[in-house]
């Protein structure tokens, strides 16, 4: 019992000196080289009461068509399931390498029976046991397993990112289809005037009243205008699948939108000086450090494979010839293995294994600073179009006014005898464009909206930094 009594107390003190040791280098600082911040324009979004960093995407969402279907898509797209399943197998693997810091203890029973030309004997034997433990005096292990949770931590950043971009790219679905919709409509109406004024042409032209030229041109804006109802009645369909499959689930008829207008998607005002470092609140941005933190740890494993490791094997329990007597007195034993292993010659391997990791943590500190060059030229591209998009749809706007007004007196002085019917086309062309044209640049000032918020990684966390597992 002394000698088992002196082996636990060996045993814990060399456990309590395991993982005293690191060799992981300080973490080397990136130089993305960009601005401390951007100029911000005048906002001419409706703000919305907070922090741009603390607005989640229900109070950017103002039409609740909308939100419904952003939660839909949330719940059921398959993407998204994948990157969640993504984050769980990061889990495990990360346990996996964590376990391998504590001791793994087991029992064992055996029956062994040899026999020959002497009599068959059996040995029976049961015993609890110690399998090879290595003992982390240099940190190898847990670098490895600093390595693996960083790793693990990677993927969650990457489903948070998952979800940022799934949320941008259904509402952008979901206001593509607004857009079509509203285009299908304007076709619609379009070719409903168009086929009225085809038959006032039609008898004007039975009358002598004009000639087969002009009819034949009333005749072409006919079939323009019913050409272009198809083509977005296709777009209108293709735009409504490309949304089921982005929620996972055919949405709801109740969820669809019945056209576009100005106020179906509102993002908060960008505040006045916003800093570049909210860029680190990106999720690539933090998965990318991450990975440079996970490598890191990787080169301190690689300098510990350079220095002696030792591992301790133990067991302890009874052996007998009689099952019967196996665990009276005088059947006890133990066992104790210390392992040790110095590294002499490798050929070169752990010289190559740990500049392999060097070089992994140099392309990782790259892959840092450019996700933050990328983030901050996406932020910045945003807020310069921010403005210039509010000024085209109000231009877009007047355009329409002007162009509206300019058909109604074109046509007063061709239904007059003063103007000639090319001079009418020409007027309900430009109209035609004009309204086609105010649909698309409401689109892309709320999509510019939609893109800003996403490069700046949301302006929310739907979730803490998860706890080590």
């Amino acid at each position: 019992m002394a000698k088992l009594h002196g082996l636990a107390v060996a045993l814990a003190a060399a456990l309590a000196t395991a993982g005293c040791a690191t060799l992981v280098p300080p973490l080397p600082e990136a130089q993305p080289q960009i601005p401390q911040g951007w100029p911000v324009p005048d906002s001419t979004a409706p703000a919305v009461a907070g922090v741009a960093t603390e607005i989640g995407w229900h109070a950017v969402l103002v039409d609740p068509r909308l939100e419904r279907v952003v939660a839909q898509a949330l719940d059921n797209n398959r993407d998204m399931r994948v990157a969640m399943l993504n984050v769980e197998r990061a889990r495990a693997q990360y346990r996996i390498q964590r376990a391998d810091r504590m001791p793994a203890i087991g029992a064992n029973a055996t029956l062994e029976r040899t026999g020959g030309d002497a009599p068959v004997t059996d040995t029976y034997s049961a015993s609890l046991g110690l399998a090879s433990f290595e003992l982390d005096l240099f940190g190898r292990v847990r670098n490895l397993s600093e390595a693996a949770l960083q790793q693990y931590f990677a993927q969650e950043e990457n489903r948070r990112a998952a979800q940022i971009s799934l949320i941008s790219t259904v509402t952008g679905a979901w206001l593509t289809l607004a857009a079509d919709q509203s285009l299908l409509a304007i076709a619609g109406d379009t070719l409903a005037a168009q086929e009225e004024s085809l038959r006032l042409t039609e008898r004007r032209h039975a009358l002598g009243a004009v000639s087969g030229l002009v009819l034949a041109q009333a005749r072409t804006q006919v079939e323009t205008a019913r050409a272009d109802q198809a083509r977005y009645r296709g777009q209108v369909a293709q735009d409504r699948h490309a949304l089921d499959l982005l929620a996972g689930a055919p949405v709801a008829a109740e969820d669809l939108p019945q056209g576009f207008d100005d106020g179906l998607v509102a993002m908060t005002a960008v505040p006045e000086g916003m800093p570049s470092d909210l860029l680190l609140r990106r999720p690539d941005i933090q998965a990318a450090e991450h990975s440079l933190r996970s490598a890191n740890a990787n080169i301190g494993a690689a300098r510990a494979a350079f220095f002696p490791s030792i591992s301790l094997t133990g067991s302890a329990g009874s052996a007998s010839s009689d099952f019967s007597n196996l665990f009276d007195s005088g059947t006890r034993f133990w066992r104790f293995v210390p392992q040790i292993n110095l590294p002499i010659f490798q050929g070169g391997a752990l010289r190559a294994n740990l500049g392999v990791a060097n070089a992994n943590r140099d392309i990782a500190l790259a892959n840092y600073e450019k996700a933050i060059q990328t983030g901050f030229r996406e932020v910045a591209d945003a807020i310069s179009l921010s403005q210039t998009l509010a000024e085209q749809r109000a231009a877009a706007e007047r355009l329409l006014v002007a162009a509206t007004q300019a058909e109604r007196l074109s046509k007063a002085r061709y239904d007059a005898g003063y103007d000639s019917y090319l001079n009418l086309l020409d007027a309900q062309r430009t109209r035609y464009a004009a309204q086609q044209g105010l649909v698309g640049a409401r689109l892309a000032e709320q999509a510019n909206r939609i893109a800003l918020y996403s490069a700046v990684g949301g302006g929310w966390q739907a979730e803490p930094t998860p706890d080590v597992p």
